[in-house]
């Protein structure tokens, strides 16, 4: 049941201030004012098929759709009988239109190495792997599986499988060896991707060997194609394996493009799931290029001159749609890097926006906290005044590190727009359109283009501005997942049966006087202290507004008095020992005098790391099963580091144990 009562968060949103873009930013973006926008904004809602008949014709197509949006929850279409390539679209329309030679793709390796690629080359290898593809008789709805790190080949693979119609699922390449087995196991797919080794931190990782261990458990397999990235020795199984560079030595550069409905799918991505058993989402090629078009289009005010980096790893959604498609779709550069952007130096991230003068970013608050705490000093060797955007997802961002962001590395010269997405969404319905509409340090942003989002009671209604709830989607949109693979009953069991005639997206939020959405965190995030809701936002950015906490996870734990309390896991900017108890005396303080007495954590604990997924994001859901059950019973193949979890327990046992 959501509890209306927000202590902590009321004076969280009470206390945020809009911030006005800068005004000759205004001006310079496409449309040139915040009434224009605004216009379009309300327009969209007001009439949602002619907003997307409208945004879909900006693109290429092969056949006009007759209905551009049709059904409902769980059975709806957008732009029925249109047919069109995703592929087309993000490399051949830009080719054509004389913008050949413009750079889409940087790729540099974590060990140095660096790859351009213009446009017409990057079609040009996009056509040799499609015609390799064929070659092992690939086609529209054959499922095929991409197991590599952010390499141009990944890149390229998923072009190739746009070209040809094809569905792809790509893995991430540092999931382990059951974890790649699971997904295997259940996608089925005709064709593996794969590569020699990857590098993270210095290390390899053997991928083709754990493709070798899973492969006699998948149905189907035909033809396994390693990238050669490392030298790195491996087994290749004639008339199995290939080598990558070898198959598309003799293919050909030229490639029709496969014509597909605008419905079918084209993408499947695997969600972690608390119970060890992803679920496959599946996503249909053409729509989810038609809204993340527009959608990157105002959320970074994409021009084409932009160097863009979106800094996810391609094994998550959000390098799918911000780093290609987003990207490419309106004709900018794209920056793919490999590894850990805090290695070999702490300051790899600054380096690489400096290099490539990147001005439009695209990363995840964790990331940005990491950098806060290198401190202000680690900003003065870069001359990073390139920067124009940076936009944000995959957890609650707090408004210190938000001001960090703006005023410290973005010289208040940035536009930081905060979004809410998910894996099943595919984009960000709840975000800011860059420098046109105002900015609220802490919140996810506004309803955006067509999007008909609420804050609903457990009983569906709409409750009022400022309180608590359910955050749902009332109005299906183009990018929003079709179904599950092979699941099409849990698909409707998961999102449709919570609330009547809406998309449940399991987080709980506020929507404030301004419109602006507050999203602050997943439902079992968010916790009752004596019959008090409260939720991860407000007393992480409590806990982060102490100068020697770089990063914090904020869990609730039962508790036989009050029901639950809080336990506070923090990681300090420097080791500290001799300071912990005067340390977690300030943080229980800061708690306090945010939030109140009731919000007191019950523990606060030290880790030298938090578990996250590659992207960035706080697994916070481990801390607590670590916590509660001493042990993890969900999936954990998300981690970037699963050894990271062995000290989360040595940190905690110490803690209950007081030694």
């Amino acid at each position: 049941m959501v509890n209306r009562d927000i202590k902590g968060m009321r004076d969280v949103v009470q206390n945020s201030r809009l911030v006005q873009p800068n005004p000759e930013k205004v001006r310079a973006t496409q449309l040139g004012s915040m009434d224009a926008f605004r216009e379009l904004l309300e327009s969209s809602w007001e009439n949602p098929a002619a907003f997307w008949d409208q945004v879909a014709r900006e693109l290429h197509w092969f056949e006009p759709w007759t209905d551009t949006m049709s059904g409902d929850f769980a059975d709806f279409r957008f732009f029925t009988g249109g047919v069109s390539n995703p592929c087309y679209n993000l490399l051949d329309r830009h080719v054509q239109a004389g913008a050949g030679n413009r750079t889409a793709l940087i790729w540099e390796g974590e060990d140095g190495p660096v790859r351009f690629y213009t446009y017409q080359m990057l079609l040009a290898e996009v056509n040799r792997f499609a015609n390799v593809l064929k070659e092992f008789g690939v086609k529209k709805g054959d499922p095929v599986a991409i197991y590599l790190p952010n390499l141009p080949e990944a890149v390229i693979a998923v072009l190739a499988c746009f070209r040809l119609g094809a569905v792809y699922n790509a893995v991430f390449s540092g999931f382990s060896t059951e974890a790649l087995k699971d997904r295997l196991i259940h996608f089925e797919p005709k064709l593996i991707i794969t590569a020699d080794a990857s590098l993270r931190r210095g290390k390899r990782i053997p991928l083709k060997d754990k493709v070798d261990q899973v492969v006699p458990a998948v149905n189907g397999v035909q033809a396994v194609i390693v990238v050669n990235r490392l030298n790195q020795p491996v087994h290749m199984q004639a008339g199995r394996d290939y080598w990558w560079h070898e198959l598309v030595k003799g293919a050909s550069n030229q490639c029709e493009p496969t014509g597909v409905e605008a419905n079918e799918p084209g993408i499947v991505f695997y969600t972690s799931g608390t119970t060890g058993n992803p679920k496959g989402v599946v996503h249909a090629g053409m729509a989810f290029v038609v809204q993340n078009y527009i959608y990157a289009k105002y959320h970074m005010d994409h021009r084409q001159d932009d160097v863009f980096w979106c800094t996810a790893d391609i094994g998550w959604l959000t390098m799918h749609i911000w780093g290609i498609v987003g990207a490419l779709a309106n004709g900018v550069t794209t920056v793919v890097y490999e590894g850990a952007p805090n290695y070999p130096e702490a300051d790899r991230f600054y380096q690489i926006i400096d290099r490539y003068r990147i001005n439009k970013l695209f990363t995840a608050p964790t990331a940005l906290r990491m950098l806060k705490s290198l401190g202000n000093e680690a900003l003065a060797p870069y001359d990073l005044s390139c920067l124009d955007v940076i936009a944000l997802v995959g957890e609650p961002f707090d408004p210190e590190t938000w001001h960090w962001t703006r005023e410290v590395l973005g010289k208040n010269n940035v536009y930081v727009n905060n979004t809410w997405g998910q894996t099943e969404v595919a984009g960000c319905p709840i975000a800011g359109a860059a420098w046109l509409t105002p900015m609220k340090p802490g919140s996810a942003g506004i309803q955006f283009l067509g999007a008909a989002m609420d804050v609903v009671d457990d009983n569906g209604q709409p409750v009022p501005a400022g309180v608590l709830g359910n955050l749902v989607m009332r109005r299906p949109m183009p990018m929003l997942c079709r179904t599950l693979w092979k699941q099409p009953e849990r698909y409707k069991e998961a999102y449709f049966s919570q609330v009547q005639g809406c998309y449940f997206a399991s987080d709980i939020a506020l929507k404030d006087e301004d419109g602006h959405f507050w999203v602050v965190g997943r439902s079992d995030d968010a916790f009752n202290v004596a019959g008090h809701r409260l939720s991860t936002m407000e007393m992480e950015s409590a806990v982060l507004a102490c100068a020697d906490v770089s990063e914090a996870a904020v869990i609730g734990v039962p508790d036989k008095i009050k029901g639950e309390i809080p336990i506070v896991f923090a990681k300090a900017n420097q080791d500290i020992p001799a300071e912990e108890d005067r340390l977690r005396q300030e943080i229980s303080q800061r708690i306090i005098d945010k939030i109140g007495e009731i919000a007191k954590p019950g523990k606060v604990v030290f880790l030298d790391e938090m578990p996250k997924t590659v992207s960035g994001k706080i697994m916070r859901r481990l801390l607590k099963e670590l916590w509660v059950h001493g042990e993890v019973a969900g999936d954990v193949t998300g981690l970037e580091d699963p050894q990271v979890l062995e000290g989360v327990k040595a940190s905690i046992a110490k803690i209950k144990t007081g030694s």
